[in-house]
């Protein structure tokens, strides 16, 4: 594989990630970055010239000359995206979560599977190093049988379109519930089926939550909890993170997943800030993603896992308007 790039487009910048993936696809070397495009076109045009990409006008120009594309859309428009991206054969990677409803979610995998083409879900917190060297130490025993997982995913409001639930399909539970969702299934090769959940906007005067904190009943008979909480005040050194407590009858691990940054006190900036130095999990995600592609193999992480994590987060919704837990099944159905 050698030499060989994989063409791979860009799909809007309405999402505060889609920067940083833009300057990954221009420094992985399997890339080649064939250019923006973006419903905005002003906001497109100024992104592709900062980033050094070719600015599309159509949607349709991009397509044709991508072999893949990467979505940073509003939620709602994930699948509008995957379906004229699975139409021209192009293969996807969307940012999380999947879609906004599991019908959506659905549809956006079957379209894909219909098309020949792969869905790929942004879930970073697979590509760490440490998650995955806890991953395998489950898996070999060493914790023993798990009992219980505790995981945050707190974070500052991202502002922009992430308060309008017909946008983002939510608020915090819906932004930051499904890394959590995913990371707990993939390390215990476990399956949630019940959620109950605490739901409310307390701290910004949305329309939709900004705290959220869920508790889940597994199939092992282990259970969990989520902080999903836009919590972080703006003046946090960092935008947010994920931390897991694992619990097993043998032995108990802690993770802070994005720990691997220096403070930076910045007196001319009046602020403080975490400045990184461990791995670049955009980096290792996104190249995960391109050389399955390349080598013609599944990509690691499927539009499957991204519906699976979906489904937590609109059982919680469900959840916090009903009053009591509510099946995985129910959400399914």
């Amino acid at each position: 594989m050698a030499g060989v790039k994989l063409r791979v487009g860009l799909i809007s910048f309405a999402h505060v990630h889609a920067a940083g993936v833009a300057r990954t696809l221009r420094a992985l070397d399997q890339v080649d970055f064939i250019g923006v495009h973006d419903e905005d076109a002003a906001r497109g045009r100024a992104a592709a010239k900062e980033h050094g990409a070719r600015w599309h006008e159509s949607l349709d120009g991009l397509l044709a000359a991508s072999d893949a594309v990467v979505i940073e859309s509003t939620n709602a428009d994930h699948r509008r995206y995957t379906e004229a991206a699975a139409a021209r054969g192009v293969h996807v990677l969307t940012d999380k979560p999947i879609a906004t409803t599991v019908a959506d979610g659905k549809a956006m995998i079957d379209t894909c599977a219909r098309a020949g083409v792969q869905l790929g879900i942004a879930f970073p917190v697979r590509s760490s190093p440490a998650v995955i060297a806890l991953r395998e130490a489950i898996a070999g025993g060493m914790l023993g049988t798990i009992r219980a997982v505790r995981a945050t995913n707190p974070g500052q409001y991202p502002g922009r379109w992430f308060g309008d639930k017909k946008a983002a399909g939510g608020g915090a539970v819906m932004d930051h519930t499904v890394h959590a969702a995913d990371a707990i299934r993939w390390l215990l090769a476990d399956e949630v089926t019940r959620v109950h959940a605490e739901l409310g906007s307390f701290m910004y005067g949305l329309d939709v939550e900004d705290c959220g904190i869920l508790t889940l009943d597994l199939a092992s008979g282990a259970f969990a909890s989520i902080d999903c909480s836009w919590s972080r005040p703006q003046t946090f050194p960092t935008w947010g993170g994920v931390t897991l407590h694992v619990v097993g009858d043998k032995a108990t691990v802690d993770i802070d997943v994005f720990r691997q940054a220096l403070t930076h006190y910045d007196d001319a900036a009046g602020r403080a800030k975490l400045v990184g130095w461990g791995d670049d999990l955009n980096t290792r995600m996104i190249g995960d993603f391109v050389d399955a592609i390349l080598a013609r193999r599944r990509v690691p992480i499927d539009g499957e896992a991204g519906l699976r994590a979906l489904e937590v987060a609109i059982a919680a919704y469900r959840s916090a308007e009903m009053r009591r837990p509510v099946d995985i099944a129910a959400v399914r159905a």
